[in-house]
């Protein structure tokens, strides 16, 4: 199954030529999250032909432009597209008065339902959840009510053997609990045994996406051995003094916390526009958790 992270969007505040405001896209066996929606985040999606209509989930860290000025077009374009099916947007409070206040100087009828949920910020919480995946909000240290949100699948069945139905005889009606962990017994009461007919299913994926936030310790526990960290570093650290002022991380901030979450792969970005070169701040990164990637508009990045 693919679990695949596009990065749509890699500048802090200020777009710059090369990098649109931050927005990823997560890919869960093409099941689309999208992850903030900074300006310009439809036509990212375009150029790296991602469909629009298999988004159903949104998902915004905070409520300033950089994370949502992208969110207007593209719902306007869901709606000239035609789109019919639902809409779940997951944000702080205010996001819904945002979005229809908008909506309603500019699009009377969007054609399809929208569906707001309300995210507290304050604390971590299980936000949304289906049959293959969890979504837990994340409590980050910014200007304004912000989260974070950590991706975890679910723990899959496992795998039985094709051959041993075969061998066994095994009628479909028991194949379901065996692949949920029981034994068979056999018409003459022998029982055969889990282990001999079935596989481990395969480890669950993760994904966390921490952003924007001066670096949280207290989310340590949360992020722990996750895959795939995405956490801002807007700062170099020799302007740790300023990233602390404006509630942001430096490269190096991120790789601590990389490195004591005993992360898998750290991807950092959501960049200040005042570094021309940003090899500068993935080579900080790198002193301190060599795992780390500076990344890029475009780039993809799977979990196996």
């Amino acid at each position: 199954m693919l679990f695949r992270v596009t990065i749509l969007g890699s500048s802090s505040a200020l777009p710059t030529s090369e990098r649109f405001p931050t927005a990823h896209l997560l890919n869960v066996n093409e099941r689309f999250f999208l992850i903030d929606c900074g300006e310009g985040t439809q036509m990212q999606l375009r150029k790296f032909r991602i469909r629009l209509g298999k988004i159903h989930h949104i998902f915004i860290s905070h409520l300033h432009g950089d994370h949502t000025f992208g969110l207007f077009g593209l719902l306007s374009s869901f709606s000239l597209l035609g789109r019919e099916e639902p809409l779940h947007i997951f944000g702080p409070g205010g996001l819904e008065e945002m979005v229809l206040d908008h909506l309603k100087f500019f699009q009377n009828d969007l054609g399809f339902e929208l569906y707001f949920h309300r995210i507290q910020c304050r604390r971590p919480a299980l936000i949304h959840e289906d049959r293959h995946i969890e979504v837990h909000s994340l409590p980050m240290i910014h200007r304004i009510p912000t989260c974070g949100f950590l991706f975890r699948e679910k723990t899959r069945e496992k795998n039985i053997l094709k051959e041993k139905i075969s061998e066994y005889k095994i009628p479909i009606k028991n194949i379901v609990e065996i692949k949920q962990g029981a034994d068979f017994i056999m018409p003459d009461g022998s029982i055969i045994p889990n282990s001999e007919l079935t596989l481990p299913p395969p480890v669950p994926r993760s994904y966390a996406y921490c952003s924007d936030t001066r670096p949280n310790k207290k989310n340590i526990h949360l992020l722990k051995d996750v895959d795939l960290l995405y956490h801002e570093a807007t700062f170099a650290h020799e302007d740790a003094s300023l990233a602390h002022e404006t509630f942001h991380s430096t490269a190096r901030q991120a790789a601590e916390l990389a490195a004591e979450a005993g992360a898998g792969k750290l991807i950092i970005g959501h960049f200040s526009s005042r570094y021309k070169d940003i090899s500068l701040l993935e080579a900080e990164a790198r002193e301190i958790f060599p795992e780390t990637i500076a990344v890029n508009d475009g780039d993809r990045f799977e979990v196996d």
